[in-house]
């Protein structure tokens, strides 16, 4: 019993701090000591600037050859590709309108690792978890863009040509920040000091800023609209996906920190760039917005109970 209670308070070490900023951030907007143009100056803030700066810090002062495991990033590949067919396949049976089914896609598959996975693996691991786990974001980052620009154009019956989505990847402020990153950590050498020390204070505030970004953002006004969709989404997102990346990733081989990093990135919920790229590609910007709320806070109890079990079996 003692152990039990050593894991469940384990799991909320993980959960609680990403909760109580959550909270934080919905309390600052009722008391109005933020405000929604806040909310998008910081959430621009983050993704142009201090996540860029957490994941080139994180990858330069590591050497790829000491620290990174390929195979992990292998299997995340594999798995979200797969995952992904699944998904587009199942929803053409369960999801109508047909223009929303690439918003359900998108809504199941796409995680906002950048930001609460990343959270999630610092609070269970520590700083190694962040070096170990900062590529496997930025490549499967890469992969989430893509994908998400196909559902949607499927859906919604829309064509970008490759010119443009090869522009929008190479122009994504995250994968800049991996690419420059990357012959540092491939050569094993490190930054000048003056740019590593203003790049950590920059990196310092990703996650505090986006959390209390994401918390303050939270709407569950419109939950009542679009239902259906939303639960079909946000269940998937939150159950299904966990379950099965987590189990391929046992049957793999997968153990200790690689098998927890991949509980913890695949239970993070839908990530808000699927709202963004739902809205601008005329998509179902209330069904997007829905599934990121309800996601977000369903995801502190879901990973809870996924650590609690992995914990409580030695995989973890």
């Amino acid at each position: 019993m003692l152990e039990f209670w050593n894991t469940v308070l384990f799991s909320f070490a993980v959960t609680g701090p990403i909760f109580l900023l959550l909270g934080l951030g919905a309390w600052l907007v009722r008391l109005r000591a933020v405000n929604d143009n806040f909310v998008e100056v910081g959430s621009r803030l983050v993704f142009t600037w201090a996540l860029p700066a957490l994941l080139f810090v994180s990858i330069a002062k590591t050497s790829i050859s000491a620290t990174t495991n390929l195979e992990l990033i292998a299997y995340g590949l594999v798995a979200m590709l797969v995952l992904f067919v699944l998904t587009e396949w199942a929803v053409t049976a369960l999801v109508q309108p047909p223009e929303d089914r690439g918003v359900v896609v998108q809504g199941i598959f796409r995680s906002n690792m950048a930001i609460i996975g990343l959270a999630y693996c610092v609070n269970a691991y520590g700083e190694v978890a962040l070096a170990a786990a900062s590529l496997y974001v930025g490549i499967l980052s890469i992969l989430f863009n893509i994908l998400g620009v196909i559902t949607l154009s499927r859906s919604l019956h829309k064509h970008q040509g490759v010119g443009r989505m090869l522009r929008n990847i190479v122009t994504n402020p995250l994968i800049i920040g991996i690419v420059l990153a990357l012959p540092f950590a491939w050569w094993d050498v490190r930054p000048p000091a003056l740019v590593m020390k203003a790049g950590e204070t920059l990196a310092d505030m990703t996650l505090p800023l986006a959390l209390l970004c994401t918390g303050a953002s939270l709407d569950f006004h419109t939950l009542k609209q679009e239902f259906s969709n939303t639960m079909l989404a946000s269940l998937s997102k939150l159950v299904a996906i966990p379950l099965l990346f987590t189990l391929g990733g046992w049957w793999w081989g997968f153990r200790g920190m690689d098998l927890g990093i991949l509980l913890l990135m695949s239970s993070a919920p839908t990530a808000a760039a699927s709202y963004v790229m739902a809205r601008a590609m005329g998509g179902n910007a209330t069904l997007a917005a829905n599934t990121v709320a309800l996601t977000t806070l369903g995801s502190l109890l879901t990973t809870s109970v996924g650590i609690v079990l992995l914990q409580s079996r030695g995989l973890m």
